[in-house]
């Protein structure tokens, strides 16, 4: 029996969704106002397509499998799962979140891809079932990269939680359960931090949007790629691992090279920022830089399963 995915928003990251559900065999009931929604999820879908068709489509996938009805209510009727993505509103996450609580099944996991909102701050409004109301935060393009965060509010139970990874794993998404619920969870905030570094050096004048993209691309995003931040420095410090390397490095963690806060978003900087952006993409447009983008993640992906299989040490968690 197939399962159905309720999309809510239709935006880079709903769309993400609904290609990822699409390729693994689910049925995609979605609903955004716009009115040229249908039009732009069905062109995003056919432009991943071909990513998904090489990485391997479940039995039964199809883009015909997605259709849009005229509501929300509508949509999360017979859904297995729902997942929220309007846009970073609270007040408007709210509001929707309590209509799909006022509508859906109790015992339908509501997912909210928000990437910064707490949990119990969504479930606020909803009366129904808020415990089944968490953060689901995918990263993009949602249809090839695994990791999903899972955060409960106070109002989740340990069920709601277990039934969700179990959901998601069958989108074949990574589900990382975050230990307590904490503004920006754990990878938006590990990227904000890099981000509002490489804001301040653009705006120092130290480099271009292109340089620091060279500087993660040729250094530390190929080392990450496979073994992240603490087990890439557990190397860093030889034989005796990280002991070694915070004995030996650890001090100049105090040294005043970073900036904590990010820079003034000035016109100036925003100016350089788009600039280097541009010359970077030479012209190139969104859709031929994302099939360029895909199709490096979809051989990266490949390394990486055949070089870390199994994610040691993190079953039951990721």
């Amino acid at each position: 029996m197939s399962r159905r995915l309720a999309v809510i928003g239709t935006g880079v990251i709903g769309n993400g969704w609904i290609a990822r559900a699409l390729a693994q065999g689910w049925d995609v009931v979605a609903f955004d106002p716009a009115p040229d929604a249908p039009e732009r999820s069905r062109a995003f879908v056919d432009n991943a397509w071909p990513s998904l068709e090489r990485l391997g489509l479940a039995e039964g996938a199809s883009p015909a499998r997605l259709r849009f009805v005229a509501s929300p209510e509508e949509a999360v009727v017979g859904a297995d799962l729902i997942q929220e993505n309007v846009p970073e509103r609270l007040a408007l996450k709210r509001e929707i979140l309590a209509a799909l609580d006022a509508a859906a099944d109790a015992e339908v996991i509501i997912g909210s891809s928000t990437s910064g909102f707490k949990p119990s701050d969504l479930q606020r409004d909803c009366s129904r079932a808020p415990g089944r109301v968490i953060v689901a935060h995918p990263f993009n393009p949602v249809y090839l990269l695994p990791l999903v965060e899972l955060v409960g509010g106070e109002a989740t139970a340990a069920e709601q939680t277990r039934l969700a990874t179990s959901l998601y794993q069958a989108l074949e998404m990574r589900p990382l359960v975050v230990r307590r619920e904490i503004e920006g969870h754990i990878a938006d905030r590990l990227m904000e931090a890099l981000w509002r570094e490489a804001l301040h050096l653009v705006n120092d004048g130290v480099a271009t949007t292109e340089e620091i993209d060279a500087a993660v691309v040729y250094g530390c995003g190929l080392r990450w790629s496979l073994m992240g931040t603490f087990l890439t420095f557990h190397l860093a410090g030889g034989e005796p691992g990280m002991r070694h390397m915070l004995e030996q490095f650890g001090p100049a963690l105090k040294l005043p090279w970073t900036k904590l806060e990010a820079p003034e978003l000035t016109d100036e900087l925003i100016d350089k920022v788009v600039e280097g952006c541009e010359h970077q993409a030479a012209g190139r447009p969104v859709a031929e830089l994302d099939r360029r983008r895909d199709d490096f993640l979809v051989e990266l992906l490949g390394l990486v399963h055949k070089y870390w299989p199994e994610a040691e040490g993190l079953e039951g968690r990721i």
